[in-house]
């Protein structure tokens, strides 16, 4: 899944917007991006700017807010008869398991419920008179058990809390045989993004019509029919969707054939599926149209879309099509289903959803308008179809045993987002974007309330908040580190034999590590292909030497083990003396407590270059501290080259003077990823204490010269949220200096853009972003241009075509008078370009207008006129705007209980506004009204969400960063005006 809070089209304005005004750039959501000085790190996904990506992760609701229980029932647990009911834990007994689910669906778009029929083969493993399964407000009833004996009645038992059904049987069901079960049920459509659910879409002409799909991750395929809705429990399904002549059914499969009902109504029967989870069983009933390609390899491709929107979908089919060509070719294992289809769901919580042979998206996700969509648009499109189909492998073909693997299925298929692009569509410049999801997953891991990669979790809540940047930024970014640890090849090939070897099964962390250790073995070469023999040939001829270790002396789990089963990530402090550099460790950890920080210990696959050579050096850091020697003496040494690992450097003693002093004068004898992440650490080191604030106040003068995407928006992510905090307090003149450097050190810069869309992807999203920050900032040439161009447009009637990546900032300035909002928001209601309402939706949001703001939030969640999946970037957005930051946090409090039931306790959703309404506090007062709220709520309602401690470690953290550093920004702010005057006399 990817997870967005946020649209996947407006990936880089938003952030930018974010970050520009906003406070800062923040997948995802739905991926907390800046959690600390104000940003969501959720950006899902899916989209993407630099680091910049705004993009919310989230997923998914239900039509009950989920209970979050514990494991076990502390009493015996009653059902809803009163009975006492026969199991008393979450987790699903194992005596029985599933093989082939026969399902007869029949959705009802008028009245807008459904009905339907399972019949459940079961093996049976010890012997048994209960079976114990999942069910979610689903009425059943006729339950019958179908055993070579002949057909008898099973009483049923429910209990709601664990979403449980025990089917108790008179006679004992024998272990080693095989029975059927057969359960009649029905429900309403859900009203929430999750289960079975109700969507709609209005036409040109204003005609609303409804459409029924599925969203079942994590756990909610309980809510559409009776199942044993846990991973590990794969199974075959054969499915059948009944339907009017009007409406088409799809499913995972192809069509087999269409047979006529009594009443005019058709039933549509697909091919059985292959063995796989419940949690990707996909149907769609709707009036959709669609485009379709076949692969190289012979696999049908079809993008589906409401009929007014398919002249839409063409990119995204190309993309489908060689995305999936080369994953075949990449993994050395065919797709194994005859088709793929990719649908535009009009309202869908998260990014998009890789159910097996029929991938789910936002419209936003797979919609793209080569006349209005952006460069940032068709990048974040290209990764959001990239993800889900390569969780076709990784996730449905090799599935996590558990939800506390879940990093196994996401950190994979973001990881992979990135590989595939680069070989696929290397003009989107995939490697520029790469860094800031790692910023982001530290974002959140730097905090005490961060969880391990690999994490336990038991109840729905617990399992939805696995949905988050750890799971899947700081997944795929240990997972870099590790194919640069082994090398590229030895990486291919240990993922492959990890696929190939566990081909419909589940596994856990130990498998992925075992397959990617000791890959030369003479029955792995057996089997292995080309690739594989070919790279074992040659290393043997290398005398079996790799990078960092020699033979076969590498324990990959033991690596590996210390990054996913500990939170957190380390600092490496360096000190280099003379020829002798000294190491140290220690967890990197945003806290007043150093208490917190002991304990822990990582194997630290280290890499460093020095001002005397190119060459990349590596270094194994196992231990507390450790000592390497340089042949000779350096003027500077550069740890993390290009941050391929998950860590952050300081550079003790001379060091970040030494930093400075290159980057002042030679700064491109770094790359600019080595730039981007010396601007990212040194500002994360100012807020633990160890650097002053001057001294990187010090190292950002040098962005005045610099021109590449990614130290520059990195550098905004750093100075902006500065005075985002300001102006949640009142200290204008201080808050008004900062902006005024900012805006200064970047000039030059936004003086040679051209407000156009020529350019490389890299040069176009940096264009918008640089455009879009001088017009929030009133940057007079900016405002003169931005002004011109909304005022051309507005006369043509809203005809006049702009260029694509500087609209969002014509648009931020027609939203700032309520005669161009309105005229906004009329262009908003009729557009059928999701990319261009998106931005629009943005803009609207961050206008000064504060009666604007609060119908908007209100029109968001009531769904009319404004989309229910549209509220958390609006309410996000209102609270980053310095006009509506109080208003945001009003509406989260007013409108909590309803929130929590649509969008779900746990969901990315959730924790994106959460952070998003409140992380860019700091004052003692505030913090105390964010805990009465919260404090208030009751286990049921949220109180032991993840997303709460790190809201509360956030602005504590604010509190101290302003306590400490407000005093030496003020100063340096002066002592810096006092030079350039002093210079202009």
């Amino acid at each position: 899944m990817t997870f967005n809070a946020g649209d996947v089209s407006s990936v880089f304005s938003q952030h930018a917007l974010f970050i520009c005004f906003t406070f800062t750039l923040g997948d995802f959501v739905l991926k907390t991006s800046q959690a600390v000085r104000g940003f969501p790190a959720f950006t899902v996904t899916m989209l993407v700017a630099p680091l910049v990506l705004l993009l919310f992760v989230s997923f998914s609701p239900s039509s009950g807010a989920q209970l979050p229980n514990q494991g076990k029932v502390k009493d015996v647990p009653i059902a809803t008869n009163g009975q006492p009911f026969p199991w008393d834990r979450m987790r699903l007994p194992k005596t029985v398991s599933p093989l082939h689910y026969d399902l007869t669906i029949h959705p009802n778009l008028t009245t807008l419920d459904f009905t339907g029929v399972a019949r459940i083969q079961l093996d049976v493993h010890q012997d048994t008179s209960t079976i114990v399964l999942h069910a979610k407000q689903l009425q059943v009833s006729n339950v019958l058990l179908l055993a070579p004996e002949g057909v008898r009645p099973l009483r049923v038992l429910e209990y709601p809390p664990f979403h449980q059904l025990a089917l108790l049987s008179d006679s004992v069901l024998t272990k080693g045989r095989k029975y059927e079960v057969q359960l009649e049920f029905a429900a309403n459509l859900s009203d929430s993004f999750h289960g079975f659910y109700k969507s709609s879409y209005r036409t040109r002409s204003g005609e609303v019509r409804v459409l029924a799909s599925t969203q079942f991750e994590a756990t909610f395929a309980r809510g559409a029919f009776p199942c044993f809705d846990e991973p590990a429990f794969k199974a075959n399904f054969t499915i059948r969707m009944i339907r009017e002549p009007r409406h088409i059914a799809i499913s995972n499969m192809p069509k087999v054939k269409t047979v006529d009902l009594p009443g005019g109504l058709l039933e549509d029967h697909f091919d059985t599926t292959v063995k796989m989870s419940t949690y990707l069983v996909a149907y769609i009933v709707s009036d959709f149209l669609s485009v379709s390609k076949t692969t190289q390899h012979g696999v049908k491709i079809s993008v589906y879309a409401v009929p007014e929107k398919i002249d839409q979908t063409a990119f995204a089919l190309d993309a489908a099509v060689k995305l999936l060509d080369f994953y075949d070719d990449y993994f050395d294992i065919p797709y194994p289903l005859p088709k793929q289809d990719l649908a535009a769901i009009p309202d869908f919580q998260s990014g998009a959803m890789e159910n097996w042979g029929l991938t789910t998206y936002r419209e936003t996700g797979l919609l793209f308008d080569p006349e209005k969509s952006s460069a940032s648009d068709k990048l974040g499109l290209t990764k959001v179809i990239a993800h889900e189909l390569a969780h076709q492998w990784f996730g449905n073909l090799v599935t996590m045993e558990w939800w506390n693997d879940l990093w196994l299925n996401e950190g994979f298929a973001k990881f992979m987002e990135y590989i595939s692009l680069d070989i696929t569509y290397p003009e989107l410049q995939v490697d520029d974007f790469f860094l800031g999801k790692c910023f982001e997953a530290m974002e959140v891991d730097s905090l005490s309330s961060s969880h391990p990669v690999s994490t336990d979790v038991e109840n729905p809540t617990q399992i939805q908040e696995m949905f988050d940047d750890v799971s899947y930024d700081k997944g795929a970014c240990i997972l870099n580190m590790l194919r640069d640890f082994l090398t590229p090849e030895a990486f291919e090939i240990g993922i492959i034999r990890y696929l190939k070897r566990y081909s419909y099964q589940n596994t856990v962390n130990s498998h992925l590590w075992e397959s990617l250790t000791d890959i030369c073995n003479s029955d792995d070469l057996m089997e292995g292909g080309m690739k594989h023999k070919e790279f074992c040939s040659k290393r043997k001829r290398q005398s079996g030497s790799s990078k960092w270790y020699s033979g076969d002396e590498l324990d990959v789990r033991a690596i590996m083990d210390t990054w996913t089963l500990q939170e957190g990530f380390p600092l490496v402090t360096v000190e280099v003396r003379g020829r002798e550099v000294r190491l140290s460790q220690e967890r990197f950890l945003k806290t007043d407590d150093p208490s917190l920080t002991e304990g822990f210990l990582w194997q630290i696959p280290l890499t460093y270059m020095t001002s005397a050579s190119n060459t990349i050096h590596r270094f194994l850091l196992k231990s507390k501290t450790d000592v390497l020697y340089l042949p000779e003496p350096v003027d500077w040494v550069k740890f993390n080259v290009d941050m391929s690992g998950y860590y952050m450097v300081h550079y003790a003693g001379e060091g970040w003077n030494s930093i400075i002093k290159v980057l002042q004068y030679n700064h491109t004898a770094l790359t600019s990823n080595d730039r981007a992440s010396l601007i990212h650490n040194i500002f994360q080191l100012v807020s633990i204490g160890k650097v002053r604030l001057d001294t990187a106040l010090e190292l950002s003068l040098y962005l005045s010269r610099e021109t590449e995407i990614m130290p520059v928006t990195q550098g905004f992510g750093e100075l902006v949220p500065l005075y985002k905090l300001m102006e949640k307090r009142d200290m204008a003149a201080l808050e008004n200096q900062m902006k005024d450097y900012i805006v200064d050190l970047f000039r030059g810069l936004i003086d040679r853009q051209e407000w156009t869309d020529s350019g490389s992807v890299s040069e176009r999203v940096l264009r918008s972003y640089l455009l879009l920050f001088g017009t929030v900032r009133n940057y007079a040439p900016c405002v003169t241009k931005a002004t011109q161009l909304f005022s051309k447009w507005k006369d043509s009637d809203g005809n006049m075509s702009l260029p694509v990546d500087v609209t969002t900032a014509a648009f931020m300035i027609g939203a700032r008078t309520p005669e161009g909002w309105d005229f906004l928001f009329e262009k908003y209601r009729t557009s059928l370009q999701m990319s261009v309402k998106s931005r629009m939706k943005s803009a609207m949001a961050f206008s000064p207008l504060q009666d604007k703001l609060k119908w908007m939030m209100e029109q968001s969640l009531h769904g009319e006129i404004m989309k229910t999946q549209d509220l958390p970037d609006v309410v996000v957005t209102v609270s980053r705007n310095p006009r509506g930051y109080k208003l945001g946090w009003d509406f989260l409090r007013a409108n909590w209980h309803t929130m929590i039931k649509k969008f779900d306790l746990g969901s990315s959703t959730i924790s994106y506004m959460v952070n998003g309404v409140t992380n860019q506090y700091s004052t003692r007062e505030m913090l105390d009204e964010v805990k009465s709220f919260f404090g208030s709520l009751t286990e049921e309602t949220g109180s032991e969400m993840r997303c709460i401690r790190q809201t509360y470690e956030t602005i504590e953290d604010n509190i101290r960063w302003m306590d400490t550093n407000l005093p030496l920004l003020q100063a340096w702010l002066d002592k810096r005006s006092h030079k350039a005057l002093h210079e202009d006399l």
